[in-house]
C-alpha cells in the first residue's frame, strides 16, 4: 500500500497523504478534468450526496492531474463542497492504474480512467469501480455502501 505515503497538495491549501485520514472510510474518486462537462455533473453530484456520504461515514475525495488552482477555481464556479488532490506528477493516480490510453476525434493520449476506489480505515482497498459514469455513479455508489 505504497499509495498511502504519497503527499498532494489539495484545494484546501494543505498536503496530505491517505495516512492523514487513517481512521475513516473513504471514496475516493479520480476524474479526467476540472471544468468538463462529465467531471462537472460528477462533482456536482458527489457535493449533493455529501452528507448521505458522510452518514455512512464515508469521506468523499477528488483527484485530477489539475492543479490546485485549477482545484480552486473548479470548486467557486460550480459551488463545490469537496476536498480535490492535485496529482500534476502522476505519482498517485499510477499508483491506482488509473491512467490509460484514450482516443478523441481519432487522436490517442493518455488520460484518467473515471474510477472510484473504496477504502477502509486503515487505507486498504475494500472496493473499485471503473470506467464509471459521471452523472449516475455518485447516486449508484451511495446505494451499494
Amino acid at each position: 500500500m505504497d499509495y498511502l505515503n504519497i503527499l498532494l497538495p489539495a484545494s484546501d491549501g494543505r498536503s496530505y497523504t491517505l495516512k492523514d485520514f487513517q481512521g475513516k472510510k473513504i471514496v475516493l474518486y479520480f476524474y479526467p478534468k476540472d471544468n468538463t462537462s462529465g467531471c462537472t455533473l460528477e462533482a456536482i453530484e458527489f457535493t449533493r450526496l455529501k452528507e448521505e456520504y458522510k452518514r455512512l461515514g464515508y469521506l468523499v475525495i477528488g483527484v485530477s492531474r489539475d492543479s490546485v488552482k485549477s482545484h480552486q477555481k473548479f470548486i467557486a464556479d460550480h459551488n463545490l463542497d469537496l476536498l480535490l488532490l492535485s496529482d500534476e506528477n502522476e505519482e498517485f493516480v499510477k499508483a491506482f492504474d488509473v491512467l490509460k490510453e484514450k482516443s478523441m476525434y481519432g487522436r490517442k493520449y493518455v488520460g484518467i480512467e473515471r474510477s472510484t476506489f473504496i477504502l477502509d480505515e486503515s487505507g486498504k482497498i475494500s472496493k473499485e469501480y471503473r470506467s464509471v459514469n459521471a452523472k449516475e455513479h455518485p447516486s449508484e455508489l451511495l446505494c451499494q455502501l
